[in-house]
């Protein structure tokens, strides 16, 4: 069973993301959006979606999916696992951040 690890840049944009949610809506949505996100990454481990491929022009190697608005970008790792490495808000720069957030190996 494949399973997903979150990098410390993703993990730190999660605790963003929650903290304004709470403070524009309310910590029940803010709970509702991550659990949606957390849902998210389990079906990346299974394959339960389409994995698409970092577009070249980024600079950074991986795949990503879009929830809301946001878009997630995750890595696998040599033994086969997940890692979540960057979320990134739709109107982000986000060539910029992705190469910031994604440590190359």
């Amino acid at each position: 069973m494949t399973r997903y690890f979150i990098q410390p840049a993703a993990s730190a944009r999660l605790e963003e993301i929650y903290r304004h949610t709470v403070r524009q809506f309310s910590p029940a949505q803010a709970d509702k959006y991550l659990d949606g996100v957390f849902a998210l990454f389990e079906d990346f481990a299974q394959r339960r979606v389409t994995w698409r491929r970092i577009p070249s022009e980024f600079g950074v190697d991986g795949f990503f999916a879009r929830y809301q608005s946001h878009f997630v970008f995750w890595k696998l790792r040599a033994d086969g696992h997940i890692a979540i490495v960057a979320i990134l808000h739709q109107r982000m720069d986000l060539a910029r951040r992705l190469r910031e957030d994604v440590p190359e190996p």
